[in-house]
């Protein structure tokens, strides 16, 4: 498994007060003041006058804020100091001895579980390791997609990547795609946005010149990705992992995605070997 070094990004600096920083947070999670005040447990003059920079909150109350409206952690740091206070969410580099334990924790679960692949990824999506299952299901992707740091977004809906081999290709970048604005919406991340439209640009598959449309089966409980491997195709389903209650902004942004066999012949397949599947 390998690790990146260096840090995952610097904290954004803006001129802007922490009223306005609230009510674009609120505004972004579609809530009204009323709604915003209730679900905070404020009265709607107070949070008006927070906003309105009438009133100034305190450290305590900025953090309660922030967690209600699910701030990331980088941006709560941001609120603080635009409200005059010290940052509290510390951001170390992966190979940091302070997170060394966080790291083994981590290779831990993707190691346990094999021989299905999983991997871990940064908050713009780029590969941070992965287990020994991964690395052959990306053979036939071009060589510039995979070197460092491989975006496995990027390499997962790119004409060169894995797309030409995705058989549900439609349903499954359908399903990307979503997962990547939602974050857009969460983050408000500039580099997501820009990742987001250039995946967005790359080709849809089509059918008789119209977009393809592939429709989830009714049986189905979570949207399949099924790769073709060799001579057979492999059918997935993915769960995402997180650090529990993080305070260090790296952990916060790392997840763990794990693949699990969605049907009894891809769970035999990688059971009896992944060189198996390869020769098909």
């Amino acid at each position: 498994m390998r690790w990146s070094n260096g840090m995952l990004g610097g904290m954004a600096q803006e001129l802007r007060t922490v009223g306005d920083h609230l009510r674009e947070w609120r505004q972004r999670r579609r809530m009204s003041q009323l709604d915003f005040a209730c679900e905070a447990d404020i009265s709607t003059r107070h949070l008006s006058f927070l906003e309105t920079g009438r009133a100034q909150p305190s450290r305590d109350m900025l953090l309660h804020l922030a967690e209600r409206l699910d701030v990331p952690l980088r941006e709560r740091n941001v609120l603080l100091v635009a409200a005059g206070y010290a940052p509290i969410f510390r951001e170390r580099a992966l190979d940091d001895p302070a997170l060394s334990a966080a790291r083994d924790a981590i290779d831990q679960v993707l190691s346990g579980h094999e021989p299905f692949p999983a991997l871990s990824v940064d908050r713009y999506w780029n590969l941070i390791a992965a287990n020994r299952a991964v690395a052959p299901l990306l053979t036939g992707a071009a060589p510039a997609l995979l070197q460092p740091p491989v975006n496995v977004l990027r390499l997962a809906l790119h004409p060169e990547g894995l797309a030409p081999r995705t058989v549900n290709l439609t349903e499954w970048r359908t399903h990307l795609l979503a997962r990547l604005r939602r974050h857009v919406e969460l983050s408000a991340e500039p580099r997501l946005v820009e990742l987001l439209r250039e995946l967005e640009a790359y080709p849809a598959p089509r059918r008789n010149g119209a977009p393809a449309r592939e429709a989830e089966p009714a049986t189905a409980v979570a949207v399949p990705f099924r790769l073709r491997v060799g001579e057979r195709v492999l059918s997935f389903f993915s769960t995402v992992t997180m650090f529990g209650t993080p305070l260090d902004i790296t952990l916060s942004e790392l997840a763990i995605e794990a693949f699990f066999p969605a049907d009894a012949e891809t769970a035999a397949a990688l059971r009896g070997g992944i060189a198996g599947v390869l020769a098909g």
